[in-house]
């Protein structure tokens, strides 16, 4: 999970909704009324599963870690073959501007001649 979330892509994207979630709640009282009840209920839901959890958890500890150590492997690839998860989301969206206009261009340059 760790690995995932440090792909710039996803992490720029978590970034990006974390403002807006920010932006959103510091703006409206009403909305940040229902989204503090709502952290508090996922905080303490999450308490109450942790302590259940736990003892199964330790049960399956060297299953998760060998299938851990394969997910990494395979997001490793997966890097290698789209660089684009190595980008952050406004370069991303900055390099397809510059390819549809050039792609524009070149079509209006086309249909002239």
């Amino acid at each position: 999970a760790n690995q995932v979330a440090n792909l710039t892509l996803v992490s720029s994207a978590c970034d990006i909704v974390s403002t807006a979630y920010a932006s959103t709640k510091e703006s409206h009282p009403y909305i940040r009324s229902v989204c503090d009840a709502a952290e508090k209920g996922v905080r303490s839901v999450t308490e109450a599963t942790a302590s259940c959890v736990q003892p199964v958890l330790t049960t399956l500890e060297p299953h998760v870690a060998a299938a851990s150590e394969y997910a990494s492997k395979g997001l490793d690839k997966l890097g290698e073959k789209l660089p684009l998860l190595q980008k952050p989301v406004e370069q991303i969206i900055s390099d397809t501007k510059e390819q549809i206009s050039s792609r524009v261009a070149d079509a209006k340059g086309a249909v002239s001649s």
